[in-house]
């Protein structure tokens, strides 16, 4: 395919070569409502339409003259239809995450000056209304729902005459593949957040050259459930949108098993962390299994775990995987809708076993890595199996180049790397190193092709004995544990590693019960010298896989699990590690408290 102009140049292409009878789709009133190609161009113009009859465009080429829109809404068809209005008439789309703080919206929406604000409901409107005295730039707030007090989207979307059809088209055909086309403010977990400019040719480079790593395929569903505010979702829904995949959104975080079943999707993309709660769902229901069918669950979950790609295991493996994914594994696809053919999964490192136990039930798993910054694909585990590898992130897209520097610091240079940051050349330039952005990931390469991540290089830490450890690896490994639902490892400037652990209580409630062990609240349950005693088990045998300095020699077990709302965790479920240290002094005393 030939690389078109700009991002929103999708709606003609489809338009003009294949028109879709569903290009997005959200439930409304508890019905799934779709969009055909023809319908999503008409609201779009329209919106454009409402937009620049507010006054909204560019009032000159540079990121600061053009005017900024903000969105901060759940994913829904509207979300995608705003971004390709506001692409058209050449403003900038400045999304928000709905769980965002009051303090770090508000720096946002000054920083970026921005002039509309689309919410998607009351709670969120009420959020806007808290701060709106101390956004002088603030023109108007709409709603995707309909609330009292606050302008319903659609009030935008009057009647597009002939005058507006050409004044959008005269626009839009100015717009350049370098222009700037979204401001995306980094979360973090540090540090005030940081307004990463993206333009055309950054994102749809991307898309270009991360098709060829999808299946082949005609008229594919995809469900959407990630922030689409996040580079990761958005960039990948515009390759749905290019290569023609109808996008149906999720209603919630809270009904993607019910939406999996109705929709039926032959791909998503997802994050670790919500990878690792299915598997843990899965786990629990066979725990809970007795007789033949608990010894067959457990039989072909040992299968599995033994998997290996582009490696024949022989007749006999074989054989018994192929009876597994008929009596056991299809029950797991079931539960996904039945017509799964891949599931893409960044944001952050996934537990190599997890990989293999659902390509093995027939679910392979593309890993991906990237950042906002480099929009954000360097590398993916491709559909096609000789380009995949377990462990890896996979090898280098098109176009992209990645060289590690002497630290092991992962350095990539291409046409997917950002403008820079709004407002801040000094920070730019930081990061740059002769042309290369400097990722703060360490890794090697496998095999001379395949990229692995090793470790964020500001989250290495040295220990009082002057011992440098890298807890991701350790967490990971940890991870692997039905006993342990999240952890993260301390030890800097101290003597030896330790952890703080959230227990996997539906597991342990199991366990209780067949111990006679009285877990009437998870504060009860960790308290009770059995279950500590569990613990320092299951920690002594993945400490084997480490050498001594990195082995976890204490930890304290917490009652409850880190979230995003309580800011213990980023929105794409990345662990906020000086938080967390801070929220939990006592128990980090209670480890180091004798020395």
């Amino acid at each position: 395919m030939t690389s078109p102009l700009r991002l929103f140049d999708c709606i003609n292409l489809q338009l003009k070569d294949a028109p879709h009878k569903t290009m997005l789709a959200g439930k409304e009133n508890g019905v799934w409502k779709e969009y055909s190609t023809e319908e999503v161009a008409d609201i779009v113009n329209k919106l454009s339409a409402g937009l620049l009859e507010m006054g909204i465009g560019t009032h000159d080429n540079t990121p600061e003259g053009r005017d900024k829109i903000t969105v901060i809404s759940k994913n829904r068809p509207e979300w995608i239809m705003l971004d390709l209005a506001v692409q058209q008439i050449g403003a900038v789309l400045t999304p928000v995450y709905p769980t965002i703080s009051d303090f770090e919206l508000e720096f946002i929406l000054k920083d970026a000056e921005v002039k509309i604000i689309f919410v998607n409901d009351k709670e969120l409107a009420e959020k806007i209304n808290r701060i709106k005295i101390n956004l002088p730039h603030l023109k108007e707030i709409f709603s995707f729902e309909k609330i009292d007090g606050v302008r319903h989207w659609k009030e935008l979307l009057s009647p597009v005459n002939e005058n507006y059809l050409s004044e959008i088209k005269a626009i839009s055909d100015k717009i350049k593949y370098e222009d700037i086309v979204t401001i995306i403010y980094t979360s973090g977990t540090t540090g005030k957040p940081k307004g990463v400019m993206l333009s055309h040719k950054n994102i749809l480079s991307n898309v270009i050259d991360s098709l060829p790593c999808f299946p082949p395929g005609e008229n594919m569903k995809a469900l959407s459930f990630l922030p689409l505010n996040h580079i990761f979702e958005r960039m990948v829904s515009f390759l749905y949108l290019y290569k023609g995949t109808s996008i149906f959104f999720a209603e919630s975080m809270e009904t993607i098993a019910d939406n999996l079943k109705e929709v039926k999707p032959n791909l998503f993309t997802t994050v670790p962390r919500l990878l690792e709660k299915v598997y843990e769902k899965i786990m629990l229901k066979g725990d809970e299994l007795s007789g033949v069918k608990r010894r067959l669950f457990f039989w072909a979950h040992r299968l599995a775990t033994k998997f290996e790609i582009n490696e024949n295991q022989g007749f006999f493996y074989n054989l018994q995987l192929s009876i597994a994914n008929k009596l056991i594994f299809n029950k797991w696809r079931e539960a996904l809708g039945d017509e799964i053919v891949c599931i893409i999964s960044g944001g952050a490192a996934c537990q190599v076993r997890l990989i293999r136990i659902f390509t093995a039930a027939k679910l392979p798993i593309m890993e991906g890595y990237g950042l906002t910054e480099t929009s954000p694909v360097i590398s993916v585990n491709r559909y096609e199996e000789e380009d995949r590898m377990f462990g890896t992130v996979g090898p280098l897209i098109r176009n992209v180049e990645v060289k590690i520097a002497e630290d092991g610091e992962i350095l990539c240079k291409g046409p997917n790397v950002m403008m820079g940051y709004y407002k801040n050349p000094e920070l730019t330039a930081d990061c740059m190193e002769d042309g290369w952005y400097k990722t703060g990931d360490i890794g090697i390469f496998v095999n001379e092709r395949f990229l692995k991540i090793t470790d964020r290089k500001k989250e290495i830490f040295k220990t009082s004995g002057g011992k440098y450890v890298a807890p991701l690896a350790i967490e990971n490994k940890m991870k692997e544990s039905k006993l342990i639902e999240n952890l993260m490892v301390i030890g800097a400037g101290e003597k030896f590693v330790s952890a703080l652990i959230i227990p996997s209580f539906g597991y342990l409630k199991n366990w209780c019960k067949e111990h006679n062990i009285d877990c009437t609240s998870n504060q009860a349950t960790i308290q009770n010298p059995l279950i500590v005693e569990l613990y320092k088990n299951e920690i002594a045998h993945y400490n084997q896989f480490f050498n001594h300095v990195e082995q976890i020699k204490k930890f304290e077990l917490l009652s409850h699990d880190w979230s995003i709302e309580n800011g213990e965790m980023t929105p794409k479920l990345s662990l906020k590690r000086k938080v967390i240290m801070e929220k939990n002094k006592e128990a980090i005393a209670k480890i180091y408290v004798d020395l």
